[in-house]
């Protein structure tokens, strides 16, 4: 108070004024602070969770699922099952041709064998794939099965779309084969354009699954009994089970580590950075696909008794380009350059003045050297499918040229 006017000093306490304030700026500083740290964590979680559905959106299953088959009706479709409806095996079940009661459909059904580790899912993976994917040069799958069987056991079955002219397996390597009346058939062959064109189909699948099929997906078991033939000889890459679908970004580098499902593809198709542990990614499938390209212009398989010591279907098809290619090609292949005149021998040179023919012979030349690149032993030294599928869709459009000419040669002369 006022001394002077006598007034009592003010009963007000300063500190009692200050210390409520301050408790309260305390509290709401810690709140404030768990606040921020909550809202923080729930923006990244956002972030993250849109980022990542962002990105499997390529991949996500479609809003049509595949339409279920039962047991019971693969099982009359395929006549119980039989062996003679057998048609190919693989490393996780079977495959037998069928016909589907509904329209009378001719089918090919995989029969998995659960027994087998990773076939289930192999199954899955196989399902995923072949749900979220569309290309003209993939096989069709028509639908799928998850059942039990007689014996109360597990069954899962997948339906494609039947292939008349099989596999490319069958085609470059014939077995025997006898009619009716116990006489040996003739072999199957596939001339120089044959071949070409259905290296072309495999190259465009291989393209629309590492760059356009949204996720990039990895095959990771290309080979010729792989790949089917219907009855244009059309080639569909088929037999997803080890499959991979990748994160975007990662392709050309690394991917994810191999799963549990084992080391993925098959001896000497698959690149050799998978055996040693590397992570999946599109070059194994462009490595595969080198092999693949070698084995059907030379007729050999990588797994020839003829490659050992360190000797490989690559290092026997580079060193004879680009002069003695005559002397690796497939044997059947040489008809369509040298035509019917078998017994003479020829070379680069002498054939430098056979006009058509120098012309199929550097485009096989070309064919070659390009399986070369793409089964190199380091993955950056391969090349990218969309590369490859070009440059093969040029070899033929000259190859297809020089065709052109030829048959209006023909029939100038026989006109004349």
């Amino acid at each position: 108070g006022i001394s002077e006017l006598r007034l009592p000093p003010c009963s007000f306490d300063k500190t009692q004024g200050k210390r409520l304030p301050h408790k309260l700026r305390l509290i709401i500083s810690l709140l404030a602070g768990v606040f921020g740290v909550i809202l923080l964590a729930t923006i990244v979680s956002l972030y993250f969770f849109c980022h990542k559905k962002r990105n499997k959106e390529p991949i996500a299953e479609s809003d049509k699922m595949l339409p279920n088959v039962s047991y019971q009706s693969l099982l009359r479709a395929t006549n119980g099952f039989s062996s003679e409806n057998l048609i190919g095996s693989g490393t996780f079940g079977v495959v037998h041709k069928g016909t589907l009661d509904q329209d009378e459909t001719t089918v090919a059904i995989k029969v998995l064998n659960l027994e087998h580790r990773g076939a289930t899912k192999s199954f899955t993976v196989e399902c995923e794939v072949l749900r979220n994917v569309r290309h003209r040069n993939l096989v069709n799958v028509i639908t799928a099965c998850s059942s039990i069987d007689h014996q109360r056991n597990e069954f899962k079955a997948l339906v494609f779309e039947y292939m008349v002219n099989g596999s490319l397996e069958d085609w470059l390597h014939p077995k025997p084969s006898h009619g009716a009346d116990g006489s040996s058939d003739a072999p199957r062959n596939l001339n120089v354009s044959q071949r070409l064109d259905i290296a072309i189909d495999v190259a465009f699948a291989l393209e629309y699954l590492h760059h356009h099929s949204g996720a990039p997906v990895v095959h990771c078991d290309l080979k010729p009994s792989n790949v089917l033939l219907d009855n244009e000889l059309v080639a569909h890459v088929g037999d997803f089970g080890l499959a991979k679908f990748l994160s975007i970004g990662i392709t050309s580098t690394c991917a994810n580590q191999l799963s549990s499902v084992g080391v993925r593809g098959t001896i000497g198709y698959a690149p050799p950075e998978y055996g040693l542990g590397n992570e999946l990614s599109t070059h194994g499938d462009i490595y595969s696909f080198g092999i693949l390209l070698l084995e059907m212009f030379t007729g050999k398989r990588p797994t020839d008794d003829m490659f050992k010591e360190g000797m490989t279907l690559r290092d026997f098809a580079k060193a004879a380009l680009p002069d003695h290619i005559m002397e690796i090609l497939d044997y059947t292949l040489l008809k369509d350059i040298v035509g019917e005149d078998m017994n003479t021998t020829y070379d680069s040179h002498n054939l430098s003045r056979r006009g058509n023919n120098q012309v199929i012979l550097e485009a096989l030349t070309s064919v070659l050297g390009i399986a070369v690149c793409c089964s190199s032993e380091i993955p950056q030294e391969r090349l990218d499918m969309d590369n490859v599928a070009a440059k093969l869709s040029s070899i033929k459009s000259k190859l297809h040229g020089t065709h052109a000419q030829r048959c209006r040669r023909n029939s100038a002369v026989i006109q004349e």
